[in-house]
């Protein structure tokens, strides 16, 4: 059986595509660097990280993009002996309409090499190629911009693209304003039996969240919408332990096999909580995953097997088994040449300015830099979230030498949504203490600051830092010999680092447990982690 969902953690807008024997899925990242995760296999079971192409400045310069901003829903395709990845860099969110510019990279391979961006213009989003068989590209996105959001676009449009001259032709034609779902967007088209499918995400992506089908026997339209309903969605299965179902694409097997991949959360439900009341259906710290399950084709339609609902586990392909050996627990030394693909920085890549591998071999060196609610240049490194259930530590050296330097680990959601477990300096006590932040909202509340200070002795070099989230609450703990430890009386909420919890026009990622060093006094300063360790509970 294939288990659900196949990408855990944040991992959402998953596009699929084959080629040959390989399938790939492309996810969107956002403001996480590198930009695009592509993941890898041949059973549509096991899956593993092949790519990371958006991977310098020169291909994404995301310094100063919003939360939830930067890299929006890639579309993966191949043809003509290469891959074709468009994605939308997100520039503006919170304003009376958002902002950002498409952009298309190819590659003869997943690894590589990639081609300089290709502009696409920037009057859309979740734009994709529909390669047709006369040879010919259409470019097909959501349309957006200056418009009231009480009459939202809803508009599907398709232009004509020149592979030669690289450029798109000036005439656009709507194909599809959507159903009464509205927020109709993410399109693919499929051609099948003289027929075009066109598949878009509806109703918004968070618990009412589906996929429409439509189809036309002309690429331009008109398209009719399935009178089966929506492809996929939970809204009408609010217990369902996957939920928000949406955002999808079709691929067939090289045995003929369809599958639709799309995305799903996994919320932590609130004992006693009615479904109707506000987080009714339970909060998604995870953000939004990828699943997949398989479709039939009933009287010309495409429609999932068992059900229009998001399932747990799934019957296997019919494709031989390829285990990877990818465990879902994630252990780090720090010994190689180049971070662990596990990590990812925030908005720029990691570099001599963030931190090192060598500088002191089998550590990680973060160099102090902006604080977490900075939207430039943090040096936090962060993994994803997984479970609702594991442990997190390492252990780390640290001198700070005023109360502006601070290194420890984090919870992060987003620059206003966070909570951070540090190391500072307090300049009255001339010592070092052990702290808790937490940002909620933007509104900031500190804990161990006063009578109560966690006094680091100044015999100790090493201070081992832990969290362990346990379903809607986590707790930090600490140890200055790694045996014994002492956990924090101050707990957090889980469900506040959601999706669900986050207020604004952004909220689109997902929780991290990530490794930080700040210096905000230009002083300088370091911190040395080494030994991390991610575990599963469940």
């Amino acid at each position: 059986m294939i288990n659900n969902p196949i990408l855990k953690g944040f991992h959402p807008d998953p596009c699929i595509c084959r080629s040959g024997e390989d399938y790939y899925i492309a996810t969107s990242t956002f403001e996480w660097f590198p930009g695009v995760r592509i993941f890898h296999s041949r059973d549509l079971k096991n899956w593993r990280l092949a790519s990371m192409p958006l991977n310098t400045t020169d291909v994404l310069d995301m310094k100063g993009n919003p939360d939830s901003g930067g890299i929006w829903a890639p579309a993966l395709s191949y043809a003509d002996g290469k891959f074709w990845l468009f994605y939308t860099d997100v520039k503006v969110i919170d304003a009376p309409w958002k902002n950002g510019r498409n952009f298309l990279v190819t590659a003869p391979s997943i690894e590589g090499p990639w081609s300089e961006p290709i502009p696409m213009g920037n009057g859309g989003f979740d734009p994709s190629m529909f390669h047709a068989d006369d040879g010919k590209k259409y470019y097909v996105y959501r349309l957006w911009g200056p418009r009231n959001h009480t009459d939202p676009i809803n508009k599907i449009v398709i232009q004509e693209f020149d592979p030669i001259s690289k450029t798109l032709q000036k005439e656009r034609k709507t194909i599809f304003e959507g159903t009464e779902r509205k927020y109709t967007e993410a399109p693919h088209i499929y051609k099948k039996d003289g027929y075009y499918y066109l598949l878009t995400a509806e109703g918004g992506t968070s618990f009412e969240h589906a996929v429409t089908v439509a189809r036309s026997k002309d690429l331009f339209g008109p398209y009719d919408v399935s009178p089966n309903g929506p492809l996929i969605t939970t809204w009408h299965t609010p217990t369902n332990p996957l939920q928000k179902a949406g955002h999808g694409s079709l691929v067939e097997t090289q045995n003929g096999e369809w599958f639709i991949t799309y995305l799903a959360s996994r919320p932590l439900r609130f004992p006693n909580r009615p479904l109707l009341a506000r987080w009714g259906r339970g909060a998604c710290p995870m953000g939004r995953e990828t699943a997949i399950d398989r479709i039939e084709w009933v009287d010309g339609w495409p429609t999932v097997v068992g059900g229009p609902h998001a399932k747990l586990q799934i019957p296997d392909a019919d494709l031989p088994e390829c285990d990877w050996g990818i465990t879902e627990d994630f252990m780090d030394n720090f010994d190689g040449e180049k971070l662990d693909d596990n990590w990812q920085t925030l908005r720029i890549p990691f570099s001599d300015k963030l931190g090192s591998l060598s500088a002191n071999p089998g550590h990680l060196r973060l160099y102090g830099n902006d604080s977490l609610l900075s939207l430039f240049e943090q040096s936090t490194v962060a993994t994803r979230w997984r479970h609702h259930n594991f442990t997190a530590e390492t252990k780390m050296a640290f001198k700070p030498e005023n109360f502006q330097q601070s290194a420890g680990i984090c919870c992060y959601y987003n620059t206003s949504n966070w909570t951070y477990c540090l190391v500072d300096f307090d300049e009255e006590l001339n010592k070092r203490c052990l702290r808790l932040i937490q940002v909620d909202k933007q509104v900031a509340s500190f804990h161990y600051y006063d009578n109560n200070q966690i006094v680091i002795p100044d015999d100790v070099e090493n201070i081992w830092l832990k969290v362990d989230v346990k379903g809607l609450e986590y707790f930090y703990s600490y140890s200055f010999d790694g045996n014994l430890w002492k956990q924090f009386d101050k707990s957090f909420e889980s469900w506040k680092i959601s999706d669900d919890y986050i207020d604004g026009r952004g909220f689109f990622t997902g929780a991290f447990i990530g490794l930080h060093c700040e210096d905000i006094s230009g002083d300088g300063c370091f911190a040395d982690f080494s030994d991390f360790e991610y575990l599963s509970k469940e």
